[in-house]
């Protein structure tokens, strides 16, 4: 079971930790799930987005949205909550973790190294549109 987390985990180099707002158990398992997966991208590091999801179910919220920023403050990460049912924030969570992978390129904090897939260098043509673009006009997606 372990070389299947291995090799789930090779070459990462962001991540989403997700937890269910509407389940604190989901939430104190946050730090486990960190660890776990820090432990298996050694020697490389790997940065995370906490996301919190179901946040269409506010009525049955059990961990506030200040307890999950208190939590992604004290790792270095950065929170957002998302809905998949209602289309909320989901693709902003997924841009903003590959912005701060972007960044961490440039500023070499992420170096790209021959032999290591986790990032990898050159020119990738525009030919991917966000949600937003494709439903502009009379776009359509190629997905």
């Amino acid at each position: 079971m372990r070389s299947i987390t291995r090799a789930y985990y090779r070459n990462s180099v962001g991540g989403l930790l997700l937890f269910d707002i509407t389940n604190r158990r989901s939430f104190q398992n946050v730090h486990n799930w960190l660890e776990e997966a820090q432990s298996h991208v050694q020697p490389h590091s790997i940065i995370f987005l906490l996301v919190g999801h179901k946040c269409d179910l506010e009525a049955q919220r059990q961990v506030t949205q200040q307890e999950a920023e208190k939590l992604a403050g004290a790792y270095g990460m950065r929170y957002v909550e998302t809905s998949a049912r209602d289309a909320i924030n989901v693709e902003k969570a997924f841009v903003e973790l590959t912005r701060d992978i972007f960044e961490l390129v440039r500023s070499g904090d992420i170096k790209i190294q021959d032999g290591w897939e986790g990032v990898k260098s050159g020119f990738v043509p525009n030919t991917v549109h966000s949600s937003e673009e494709v439903t502009k006009g009379n776009r359509q997606c190629f997905c």
